[in-house]
């Protein structure tokens, strides 16, 4: 039986994030809260354990989940290039609501989908989940619900979606932030020029990411490339 763990309560959250640690490491699911919404979260690196996540969600290969890191550091092993530009955006907005959408480092041994070569990251504004996040390393991450329904704000509401499908549910409290800002940067030159492209508007706005990439053009409102990841439940996150 799925169990729920009051992470305001020190001797639970110690055991909820044990558990979540040894569920995550067995290939199972564990929902945790972020920033925005909660997310239902599984070892980025086991193929196994990201299609329970995807089949857990309804949801098709088409339509691979976000991943969510610990640090910047963990940019430049995921990323094919952790140009200065991308530094620079992770500096401005992480942790927080933005996700970034790069080529990614084709040495990885992971399936997280069809990606077309690319990942979207994010260092979730959480405490909880970062904290979680340096023990685990790198988790896929989609909003704890099934496809096509609300968003989870609360654990409760996971576990009501979701239900025997994830091991481990951590109760940080209610969880409504504004969804996070995706924006592909695949296109992002090492030097700074280039397009960023907003495919979903969220709490980070396209002139606030003007601001820091003075040089490139961030356009708004453009459909995703058929090649890339479309993450659209709201932990896309």
């Amino acid at each position: 039986m799925a169990e729920v763990y009051n992470c305001s309560e020190p001797a639970q959250v110690l055991e909820g994030t044990r558990l979540a640690r040894q569920a995550l490491g067995r290939g199972e699911l564990v929902v945790i809260p972020t920033d925005t919404v909660y997310g239902v979260a599984a070892d980025a690196f086991s193929p196994a354990a990201v299609q329970r996540l995807l089949e857990a969600k309804g949801r098709g290969r088409q339509s691979p989940p976000p991943v969510l890191i610990p640090n910047v550091g963990t940019l430049s092993a995921l990323a094919a290039d952790a140009s200065e530009p991308l530094r620079q955006l992770a500096e401005a907005f992480w942790p927080g609501a933005l996700t970034v959408i790069v080529q990614a480092n084709p040495s990885l041994d992971w399936d997280l989908g069809e990606t077309g070569g690319t990942v979207a990251l994010r260092i979730p504004g959480n405490q909880l989940t970062r904290e979680l996040l340096q023990e685990t390393g790198p988790l896929a991450v989609s909003s704890a619900n099934k496809t096509g329904e609300p968003a989870a704000g609360t654990a409760a509401e996971a576990l009501d979606a979701l239900g025997e499908s994830v091991a481990v549910y951590l109760d940080g409290g209610e969880a409504r932030g504004q969804a996070s800002t995706i924006i592909d940067a695949t296109k992002l030159e090492a030097d700074g020029t280039g397009t960023v492209a907003v495919l979903r508007a969220g709490a980070i706005t396209a002139d606030a990411i003007r601001e820091v990439l003075v040089d490139a053009t961030v356009v708004e409102g453009a459909a995703p490339e058929p090649a890339l990841p479309k993450p659209a439940d709201p932990e896309a996150e």
